[in-house]
């Protein structure tokens, strides 16, 4: 019994062919690691000035609870484990 053998070319290249792949996943932002470190409080909350141009810079312990400190260009505002904002914190900033 004999086989044909039979090299179709349908006129297609494959993308990975004529085109490298490209990963286009990014690295994890590092200010993710402090989203995941918030209460749930202190995540709606940023969640919420964040639509106002406020983004989580860092957390702060103080005195055993958690600080999340926003930045914007109007100014910081402070989170507190419970969801409080204060926008006029007592805060310096180096």
């Amino acid at each position: 019994m004999n086989f044909l053998s039979v090299d179709v070319d349908w006129g297609v290249d494959m993308p990975s062919q004529k085109y490298p792949i490209i990963d286009r996943r990014k690295a994890v932002p590092e200010q993710s690691i402090w989203w995941s470190k918030l209460s749930l409080a202190q995540n709606f909350s940023a969640s919420s000035l964040g639509k106002f141009g406020y983004k989580l810079s860092f957390i702060r312990i103080d005195k055993g609870h958690s600080l999340a400190v926003l930045r914007s260009d109007s100014g910081i505002t402070v989170i507190t484990e419970d969801g409080d904002i204060n926008t006029s914190p007592n805060i310096k900033m180096r």
